[in-house]
């Protein structure tokens, strides 16, 4: 799998809740963290959402303490630029527009030059019609880099995905799936609804 461009140096990256969520569904969110050559960063706008969100099977508000109590994630803040990117981000016709998590994660990265990890496809969109030039990863760009496989090894990498997938219902981009299927493999692949049907049901490992 060939890395990101965006990886092979070390930025600060910003995660938006959706990815906060399936890295605490991995299990092992502090190696995941401890092994990226990156600063990785959350807008408070992102820990708030998790602070005030429904109770989850697991309680990803107090994960994410820990983490950031663990100096392995940074809570960061829009300053004035941002803050009035974040504005055009979240007003306006619902086609255009985010959630404040996403919004907030995107502002933040094109005003401070960072990458923003996201994994919805209507944000990832907009970031390519809005801000063509900001490097945009999802969680699977993370969980997929050397330091992390070497970090992890096969089986606990498996166990990860397998994790992000299934309780944290990670989304897959296309030219990941055939990565995350065999690496999980079909068994558990067939019992992780993020993945679309069609690929759950006519994957086949080579």
């Amino acid at each position: 799998m060939a890395l990101q461009p965006c990886l092979t140096e070390p930025i600060t990256m910003l995660s938006d809740t959706s990815v906060v969520i399936n890295l605490n569904a991995t299990g092992c969110a502090d190696a995941v963290l401890r092994a990226l050559p990156h600063r990785v960063a959350v807008i408070d706008i992102v820990r708030a959402e998790l602070d005030s969100g429904s109770p989850r099977e697991r309680n990803d508000a107090a994960l994410i303490g820990r983490l950031v109590d663990d100096d392995l994630i940074k809570v960061v803040s829009l300053n004035e630029t941002a803050s009035l990117l974040f504005e055009t981000l979240v007003i306006g016709p619902s086609a255009m527009t985010l959630d404040d998590g996403e919004a907030a994660t995107i502002a933040y990265a094109v005003a401070n030059g960072a990458t923003a990890v996201i994994d919805e496809k209507k944000a990832n969109r907009i970031c390519a019609e809005r801000f063509p030039g900001l490097p945009v990863i999802c969680t699977v760009d993370l969980l997929a880099h050397p330091a992390v496989r070497s970090r992890l090894g096969d089986a606990l990498l498996a166990d990860a995905v397998y994790g992000a997938l299934y309780h944290g219902r990670m989304r897959v981009p296309l030219h990941h799936r055939a990565w995350v299927i065999e690496l999980v493999g079909m068994t558990r692949a067939a019992e992780c609804v993020s993945l679309p049907r069609s690929a759950r049901a006519s994957y086949e490992t080579s």
